[in-house]
């Protein structure tokens, strides 16, 4: 995931602002970590550069 892209990323669920938490990044991509909602805490995963936007209860 580019972090560019956090500019248009909301949450799903509540539309609230995500913040992002970086495990492993390479080449400006990131390519572990999270987005966490700030309004209704819900974590999303990025894997393999991939964010998981589904809501927990469809993952």
């Amino acid at each position: 995931m580019r972090r560019n892209l956090m500019d248009i990323l909301v949450c799903p669920e509540c539309k609230g602002e995500l913040n992002l938490v970086v495990s492993v990044e390479q080449d400006d991509e990131i390519v572990e970590g999270s987005l966490g909602c700030s309004v209704c805490d819900i974590a999303y995963p990025i894997e393999d550069t991939i964010p998981n936007m589904l809501p927990p209860a469809l993952r």
